[in-house]
């Protein structure tokens, strides 16, 4: 069974817990590639945030290029949604090299992922 060509993860931000040490599924990788992620200073009250960035990663789990916000919504204005790709792109290169074992980073090396962060509040309760 083959993966499909881009890789499609949903990960409901910020995460609880430390960052894993070491990570061989792509659900735990979603995990960890988020885990750097908080809610930009001045968008923390706000419900409902939502952003998708799309990029690759080599073998080690180093990001090739530089992400792409494909998607943002819930910022109330065009200075708002640059706090939040700011930081969204910030969390990534913090989180990055992810900490992939060799099999899952042969596995996805040079492939897209589309990686989804959605912040529901300071609640968690979302809108």
């Amino acid at each position: 069974m083959a993966l499909p060509e881009t890789l499609r993860g949903t990960v409901q931000v910020p995460l609880d817990g430390d960052r894993p040490a070491q990570v061989s599924t792509l659900g735990a990788l979603y995990r960890a590639l988020a885990a750097c992620w908080t809610a930009p200073e001045g968008l923390r009250k706000l419900e409902g945030l939502e952003i998708t960035a799309r990029f690759a990663l080599r073998r080690d789990g180093s990001v090739i290029g530089t992400p792409r916000i494909t998607f943002a919504a819930g910022a109330p204005g065009p200075e708002a949604r640059d706090v939040l790709v700011r930081a969204t792109l910030r969390s990534i290169a913090a989180c990055t090299p992810a900490p992939v074992t060799e099999g899952l980073g042969r596995a996805v090396a040079g492939r897209p992922l589309a990686l989804r962060f959605v912040y529901r509040g300071p609640e968690g309760r979302g809108i």
